[in-house]
């Protein structure tokens, strides 16, 4: 059964059971939960990344990256990274990354002689950088939940995706040596420049939503909208490779999606009346503060949960059900909840890379026709960087913070 039912279904038992005169007031919450201005923005990056992967965006910038960084050596491996992180900056969502430019990237490095489980394995990891980089829809959903600034994570999530980035690459070199994996021939100044200008138009998605942001024009939720609007007109003008009957496809598949997010927000709000009810929230927060109030082995102990549950439980159920209980306790340790957000989402995005639930794992998997355990024996040494890099911000929050606290008024 999908967890959203499986929640609303345990929780409405509960209360049957236990008070019903609570079943009325609680169920009120399932609307409230959603009656959320910064939701919008939810559906409208769906959809802001579905349009760029049918408009010919992704090949123009996997071009302009293995123009750039193509000839080191194991060049279709950094090309995979950088290409990641530029793509990062328009969709806000891994699987969204690992779908589109994930057919791509493995049919290049198959036909430059790469292995299938490093092309898939680092693929896989590659796509989280998505979530981290703004925008991102996992940052949306726990500023929503957790009444933060969705503008301050966005900023929060620059610095950690950038060292995600080049931690990768090192790995990618590393194990491109060992193997002999070939480089590309290197790009010259006017090749690099003509596909500069073939992706300009999409290269000048982020810097839309983010600049438009902080300089005031509009809000996050706002953003997604002109972000969506952006990408038809790139779709149907400029690149003239969206047609309507893929713009209808896309609107359904968005849709799609946002009812499993809107799905989970409404029924973990429910379960959540059913915490409170309990007190399991200061159960978990007393805990935790009984082990230890150091703030750097709180959250060291955090991560390792938020790994090991990651390994189990899907993403998004996971983001909706425990920040809220997880919250109360940094703030009484004294920890920034923006800095702790960028370490929730990306141990969620570890998560998803792990068996056995790990969705960027079937989605590479069936994307590039790679069995999953292929996959999985691939992405375990791409682990290494990202967790180094979880541990990195964990311990120096400096990292998280410079940018939210530079702009911050």
């Amino acid at each position: 059964m999908p967890v959203g039912f499986t929640l609303l279904v345990a929780t409405f038992l509960y209360f049957v059971t236990n008070d019903w005169s609570l079943v009325f007031f609680t169920g009120a919450k399932l609307v409230d939960s959603i009656d959320t201005f910064s939701l919008l923005a939810v559906p409208f990056f769906i959809l802001t990344g579905s349009l760029m992967n049918s408009s010919g965006i992704t090949e123009r910038i996997f071009s302009f990256a293995k123009s750039l960084v193509g000839h080191y050596t194991g060049g279709l491996g950094h090309v995979n990274i950088m290409a990641s992180l530029m793509f990062s900056g328009m969709s806000g969502s891994a699987l969204a990354d690992a779908g589109g430019l994930g057919q791509l990237e493995i049919k290049s490095m198959r036909d430059g002689k790469y292995d299938d489980d490093y092309s898939g394995g680092l693929t896989a990891a590659s796509a989280i950088i998505g979530p981290i980089i703004p925008p991102s829809i996992p940052l949306i959903i726990y500023g929503v939940v957790s009444d933060q600034s969705i503008a301050k994570l966005f900023l929060a999530g620059v610095i950690p995706g950038i060292i995600m980035s080049v931690s990768l690459m090192i790995v990618a070199y590393s194990f491109a040596k060992k193997r002999g994996f070939p480089k590309e021939e290197k790009a010259t100044i006017k090749q690099r420049f003509y596909h500069f200008k073939r992706a300009f138009w999409a290269l000048l998605t982020p810097l839309l939503i983010i600049g438009g942001i902080f300089s005031g024009m509009f809000t996050p939720t706002e953003a997604a909208v002109v972000a969506t609007v952006y990408a038809m007109f790139l779709g149907f003008f400029i690149y003239k490779e969206l047609t309507f009957r893929k713009f209808y496809e896309n609107v359904v598949n968005s849709l799609k999606l946002t009812g499993v997010a809107v799905l989970m927000i409404m029924a973990v709000e429910f379960f959540g009346q059913m915490i409170a009810h309990e007190r399991i929230a200061i159960s978990i927060s007393n805990f935790f503060l009984s082990v230890t109030e150091n703030p750097i082995i709180l959250l060291l102990l955090i991560n390792v949960m938020l790994i090991l549950l990651g390994m189990f439980i899907e993403s998004l159920a996971l983001l909706i059900l425990l920040v809220p209980m997880l919250v109360p306790v940094i703030l009484v340790a004294g920890i920034d909840p923006i800095h702790f957000g960028i370490i929730v989402i990306l141990n969620l995005m570890v998560g998803i890379l792990t068996p056995p639930m790990g969705m960027a794992l079937f989605v590479v998997s069936k994307t590039g026709n790679i069995p999953t355990h292929v996959i999985t024996r691939g992405v375990i040494p791409f682990l290494i960087p990202l967790i180094i890099t979880l541990l990195i911000i964990t311990v120096f929050p400096q990292f998280v913070l410079f940018l939210p606290n530079l702009f911050s008024p």
